[in-house]
């Protein structure tokens, strides 16, 4: 059957996509208007990008959001493959309990995860003050790290499952040792599982806010948290300008994802 030519499913279609990205598509338009009023438009302009050029407190939290989403993916991509390399290479007593309980910082709703981490640096392991930056921004690295990691090690997992053992026992058998035929036969065939890792990790890093709104500090306020600000007070078009950037970023990453997927993909592994 060709679906394409059912105007009920075609209607059903244009019809979803536009609930979904029409919103969006105010939001970008109304980041250009010249008028205070996010409602009401008054004209082009660029005013509200170039106040948020001219915001040093925004363009801090933007900085410091970059840093935690790119540390935070670099300990995520490291612990998460470790973790799926063990799980996947060796038999050991705990290992499906250990397995399954990987998901459990994704199954857990973000605000338990934002309290027991509010809990856990301010009583149990305090993270000390008056760090210079940006180790002032550990205790977010930490816990989008304990957050994140899951996501790598299922995708990397999931990829494993499609390797050929016996390509690593050849390696082994050409004189090859363990670390060389990882990094030879191995790690090759989990290239495109870990820059799609590294892109969902520095994503959800990059936008998250309830974990980060408990662990931040007056002094380490993340972009998120610093346009949740912004919005209670009043909905102006620099928050629309705002959102607009993050879009763009994330659009940006998506297709350099995408472009870095193929080009993967044409390459045996």
């Amino acid at each position: 059957m060709d679906y394409g030519r059912c105007w009920p499913l075609r209607l059903l279609l244009a019809a979803t996509l536009a609930f979904l990205y029409l919103p969006l598509v105010v939001l970008v338009a109304f980041s250009f208007n010249a008028g205070r009023r996010v409602t009401v438009w008054r004209g082009f302009s660029l005013e509200w990008y170039e106040r948020l050029v001219r915001n040093p407190e925004l363009l801090a939290a933007l900085g410091n959001s970059l840093v935690v989403a790119s540390f935070a993916t670099l300990l995520s991509l490291l612990l998460g493959t470790l973790a799926a390399l063990a799980l996947w290479r060796f038999r050991f007593p705990g290992r499906i309990g250990l397995e399954r309980g990987l998901a459990l910082p994704i199954l857990v709703p973000e605000i338990c995860l934002g309290v027991a981490f509010l809990v856990f640096f301010a009583r149990v392991v305090p993270w000390p003050t008056g760090l210079p930056w940006p180790l002032s921004l550990g205790a977010i690295v930490l816990a989008h790290t304990s957050f994140l990691f899951p996501f790598v090690a299922i995708l990397v997992r999931a990829r494993l499952e499609s390797f050929n053992p016996e390509l690593e026992e050849a390696a082994r058998d050409l004189g090859a040792g363990t670390w060389r035929a990882l990094q030879d036969v191995v790690l090759p065939h989990l290239k495109p599982a870990l820059l799609a890792s590294a892109l969902l990790a520095f994503t959800l890093s990059l936008d998250d806010f309830v974990i980060t709104f408990f662990t931040a500090g007056p002094d380490t306020v993340t972009f998120p948290v610093k346009v949740y600000a912004m919005v209670r007070f009043s909905v102006t078009p620099e928050v629309n300008a705002v959102s607009t950037l993050l879009l763009a970023l994330t659009a940006l990453l998506a297709w350099v994802g995408v472009r870095l997927q193929a080009r993967l993909g044409g390459r045996p592994s």
